[in-house]
C-alpha cells in the first residue's frame, strides 16, 4: 500500500454494496484518462450516483480489477462545472427531477443553478415546464437532501449504514442528531430495521456506559421481543435472566434489579410477571415474563373466547331444532356428494356451537366440509363473512364456497399502528365468521379478530393444527385444541378417494405419522438426491427454472415456488433468490432496474413484503405479501409492485429494503400459501432446521407437484425429528381455567 492520497470524481455507478458493514466497489469518473473510470472501493456509504466525491485513501491494485483506490473517508464537493451540475441534478439524486429537467434547469441557470435551488428556489418557476407545485416539490427534496447529509455524517461516525440513517431520518426528522446521541436505545423500538444490537454500538459509541439502567432495561425488552420473534408469548424469568446476562455482559444482579424496575412501570411500559403452568408439561409452576401487549392480549383472547361460548344470544338459533336428516339431504342435493360422518359431525358443530374448530389434513375434506357450512348458513339467509390471514388463502377460500373472502386485517381494517376499526364496541355484523388457515393466527391477530365477532354469533376456526405454528407469537389453534380446553372440534382423519391417488397427499400423511416418503413410481412426487449442498442449491435452481417448465409446461415465476428451509447457506432461501433471479429474470439492455444495498431490482421480479406497513396500499401491506415489480421510475424514484391481492403498490427507493425476492423463500413465510409446484432442497447444512412438521408443511403447500432435492439422510432427519421445544404460551391453561382470568 503506498502513502495517502486525495481524488476527486463524479460517482458514476455502485457495482456492490454491503449494507451491513458499508463496503461499497463503485466506479468513478476523475475527469482523466480520456472517459476511462476508475474502481474505488472502501466505506462510501450515503454516496449517491451523480454527486461529486472528494476521496481520501490510498492506491493499490487488485489482481482481477487492474488499479484502484481504497477510500478511507470522503465528503461531497458540489460540482462547478455546467456539466458537472448537469449530471449531478439529473443522476436521480432530487425525487422530481430527471436529466430533462436538469438539463432544461442548467439551461436557464448555468452554474448558479445550485446556488438558485438553495437560496431561491421560487426562481425555478422561470424554467419552461416548471409549475408551481413541481418547484415546491424540488425545494422540499433539496432541504431533505441537506438535512439527511447532516445526519447522515453524524451517524457515520457512529457507524450507521445509509439506509438505517435516512429511516432514522424519516422518524425523527430534524431531532436525530439528539435522539441518537441522548437516547439511541428509543431507536430500536422506534425505528424498523433497528435492533438492540445497532442500537447498543450507537450508544456506546455516544458514550453511554455499559452497566446503565437504560441499557439493560432496553436488553431485556430487546430479549423478551427477541423470544416473541421466536414464537414465544413470555419467557421464564430464570431464562430471561440468563440471556439478558449474556446479552448484556452485565452483573446478574443489576439485572435482576432492573427487571424489578420494569415490572414496576406503568401499564404499557414494562412487562407483566405472572405464575404459570411449566410449559415443559412438568408439574408445578414458573415465573412468566410477558411484554405488556402480549399478556394483554392473552388474557382478552382466552377470556373473549370463553364469553362467545357462553353468549345467551343465538345469531344462527334457526339451526337449534333443525330437521338435520332434512337439511343434510338437501345439501347433498345440492352440493352433489354427501358428507362423511366426521364431515356431517363438524357442520352440525358448526352451526350449533358458537365457537368451533375443525383440523386435519390435506385430502380429508376440510374444503367441503367448509363449503357445506357456509351453503346451509346461506340457506337460513346468515350473513356468513369469510377470511383467512393471507391474500391467496383467502382467494382460495372465495373460490371454493363463491362469496367474497378478504384477510383477517382487511375485514377488521387494521389502521396505522394495528387499531383495528372492528372490536368489541363495534363488533361486525355477521351472523357467522368462518377463518380458514388459521394454524397461521397468532396471538395478537387472534385476538384482535376474536374480540371483534359480535356475542350470538358464531366463529369457525379451520386449520391445519400439524402444519408449522404462526409465524407470530403463540401456537393458538393448538392451544384451542389442547386437552381441557372449552371449543369444541373435530378432526377429519379419513383421506377421500380421489385424493389417495396423489402422491402429494399420501405422501404429506406418511411424513405427517413419521414415515420416509415414496420417492419412486410417483408421477407428482420426486426425490434429486444431491449430498453435497452448493450442488443442491444449483440443481434446486436448474429444476426450478429449466426442468420443471420443460416438462410440465409451467411457469418458473408463476407456478413454481423454491422452499428452503432456511434463510442462510448455499441451498438458502437468500442464496437460492440470486441465482433464480439470474435464471428468470436476468438484466436485459432496456429492462429498468434499481440496485438497493446487496439487492437489484427488476421489472418482472417476484418479491414480498417483509414488514407489516400500515400505510400501504388501502388497508396496508402486510408480511408475506407477494407480488411482482410491474414498473420503475428512476425520476419519480419509485417502484411498482402487483400484489397477490391485484393491488397496485408503489414504494420509494428509500423504502425498498421492505422488500425480498421471492423466487424462493423460507417455509416459514410460505404459509397459508398454495403453489401448483415446490421445488424444496432437503441438505445437511440445515440440520437444526429439518423437523417434521417443516417438511410437512412444506409438501402441503403444493397442489399438483413436489420436488425435493438433496440427501437421503437430511431427508430422514426431517421426517423422524418431532420439534421437542414448546412455545411459551398459557393461553391453553388459562382457557382451561387452570389460572384464573
Amino acid at each position: 500500500m503506498s502513502h495517502s492520497a486525495v481524488i476527486e470524481g463524479v460517482l458514476e455507478r455502485i457495482t456492490y454494496a454491503n449494507e451491513e458493514n458499508g463496503y461499497t466497489v463503485a466506479r468513478v469518473d476523475t475527469g482523466h484518462g480520456g472517459g476511462e473510470l476508475l474502481t474505488v472501493v472502501g466505506a462510501l456509504l450515503g454516496a449517491q450516483v451523480g454527486e461529486s466525491l472528494r476521496m481520501q485513501g490510498r492506491w493499490g491494485s487488485h489482481p482481477q480489477y487492474g488499479r484502484q483506490f481504497t477510500v478511507e473517508n470522503y465528503t461531497t464537493v458540489l460540482p462547478a462545472t455546467v456539466q458537472g451540475i448537469r449530471r449531478y441534478l439529473g443522476s436521480g439524486l432530487i425525487k422530481g427531477i430527471g436529466p430533462k429537467t436538469a438539463e432544461r434547469i442548467v439551461d436557464h441557470f448555468g452554474t448558479d443553478t445550485l446556488d438558485v435551488i438553495e437560496d431561491d428556489p421560487k426562481k425555478l418557476i422561470a424554467v419552461p415546464g416548471l409549475g408551481p407545485k413541481r418547484t415546491a416539490l424540488i425545494a422540499e427534496a433539496w432541504e431533505e437532501q441537506k438535512a439527511i447529509k447532516e445526519v447522515m455524517v453524524f451517524l457515520q461516525s457512529v457507524e450507521v449504514s445509509t439506509s438505517i440513517a435516512v429511516r432514522i431520518y424519516k422518524k425523527y426528522g430534524d431531532a436525530s442528531i439528539s435522539v441518537v446521541k441522548n437516547q439511541p436505545y428509543r431507536l430500536a423500538a422506534d425505528v424498523w430495521g433497528i435492533g438492540f444490537l445497532t442500537a447498543d454500538r450507537i450508544a456506546r459509541a455516544v458514550g453511554i456506559p455499559q452497566d446503565s439502567p437504560e441499557r439493560v432495561k432496553a436488553g431485556l425488552s430487546y430479549a423478551l421481543s427477541q423470544a416473541t420473534d421466536q414464537g414465544h408469548c413470555y419467557l421464564p424469568e430464570e431464562r430471561l435472566i440468563a440471556d439478558a446476562v449474556k446479552l448484556l455482559q452485565v452483573d446478574t444482579g443489576l439485572v435482576i434489579d432492573c427487571l424489578g424496575e420494569l415490572a414496576d412501570q406503568p401499564d404499557g411500559e414494562g412487562v407483566v410477571r405472572e405464575r404459570v403452568p411449566d410449559p415443559q408439561g412438568e408439574e408445578g409452576a414458573v415465573t412468566a415474563v410477558y411484554l405488556v401487549p402480549f399478556h394483554r392480549a392473552e388474557l382478552s383472547l382466552a377470556g373473549q373466547t370463553r364469553r362467545l361460548l357462553t353468549a345467551p344470544d343465538d345469531r344462527l338459533a334457526a339451526f337449534a331444532d333443525v330437521d338435520w336428516a332434512k337439511a343434510l339431504a338437501w345439501l347433498a342435493e345440492r352440493t352433489g356428494a354427501e358428507l362423511a360422518p366426521e364431515q356431517e359431525q363438524a357442520v352440525r358443530l358448526a352451526l350449533t356451537e358458537k365457537v368451533a374448530v375443525l383440523t386435519g389434513g390435506p385430502g380429508c375434506g376440510k374444503s367441503f366440509t367448509v363449503r357445506s357450512v357456509v351453503e346451509l348458513a346461506r340457506a337460513k339467509r346468515a350473513k356468513v363473512v369469510l377470511a383467512a390471514p393471507t391474500g391467496r388463502a383467502a382467494k382460495r377460500l372465495s373460490e371454493l364456497t363463491g362469496a367474497e373472502a378478504s384477510t383477517v386485517h382487511r375485514l377488521l381494517e387494521l389502521k396505522p399502528g394495528g387499531d383495528a376499526a372492528y372490536d368489541r364496541d363495534r363488533p361486525l355484523d355477521a351472523d357467522l365468521v368462518v377463518v380458514d388457515e388459521a394454524s397461521m393466527l397468532d396471538l395478537l391477530l387472534a385476538n384482535k379478530l376474536v374480540k371483534a365477532v359480535a356475542p350470538g354469533a358464531h366463529l369457525l376456526l379451520v386449520g391445519d393444527v400439524d402444519q408449522l405454528p404462526s409465524v407470530g407469537a403463540g401456537e393458538v389453534l393448538r392451544d384451542l385444541l389442547a386437552p381441557g380446553s372449552p371449543v369444541p372440534a373435530v378432526r377429519l382423519t379419513k383421506i377421500f378417494r380421489q385424493a389417495q391417488q396423489s402422491g402429494v397427499v399420501t405422501n404429506a400423511h406418511r411424513i405427517n405419522s413419521g414415515l420416509p416418503p415414496v420417492t419412486q413410481g410417483l408421477a407428482d412426487f420426486f426425490l434429486f438426491v444431491e449430498d453435497d449442498t452448493e450442488e443442491a442449491g444449483r440443481l434446486t435452481v436448474d429444476v426450478a427454472a429449466r426442468r420443471i417448465p420443460a416438462r410440465f409446461g409451467l411457469d418458473p415465476r408463476r407456478d413454481v415456488q423454491v422452499l428452503a428451509p432456511m434463510h442462510r447457506g448455499p441451498a438458502g432461501a437468500g442464496v437460492l433468490n440470486g441465482l433464480l433471479q439470474q435464471a428468470v429474470t436476468p438484466p436485459r439492455p432496456g429492462l429498468a432496474e434499481k440496485r438497493f444495498g446487496g439487492r437489484v431490482f427488476r421489472v418482472g421480479d417476484k418479491v414480498t413484503q417483509i414488514r407489516n406497513n400500515y400505510d400501504k396500499g388501502a388497508n396496508g401491506v402486510f408480511n408475506g405479501t407477494v407480488g411482482v415489480v410491474t414498473a420503475l421510475d428512476p425520476v419519480d424514484q419509485s417502484l411498482t409492485v402487483r400484489t397477490d391481492e391485484d393491488e397496485e403498490v408503489a414504494y420509494d427507493f428509500a423504502e425498498l429494503d421492505e422488500l425480498a425476492h421471492a423466487y424462493a423463500v423460507t417455509i416459514h413465510r410460505s404459509q397459508g400459501s398454495e403453489y401448483p409446484c415446490v421445488v424444496v432442497p432437503v441438505t445437511t447444512s440445515a440440520w437444526m432446521m429439518l423437523q417434521r412438521n417443516l417438511l410437512y408443511t412444506a409438501v402441503t403447500r403444493a397442489k399438483r407437484l413436489v420436488v425435493l432435492v438433496g440427501s437421503r439422510r437430511a431427508l430422514g432427519q426431517a421426517v423422524r425429528t418431532v420439534s421437542a421445544g414448546r412455545r411459551c404460551t398459557a393461553l391453553d391453561a388459562r382457557l382451561s381455567g387452570a389460572i384464573g382470568l
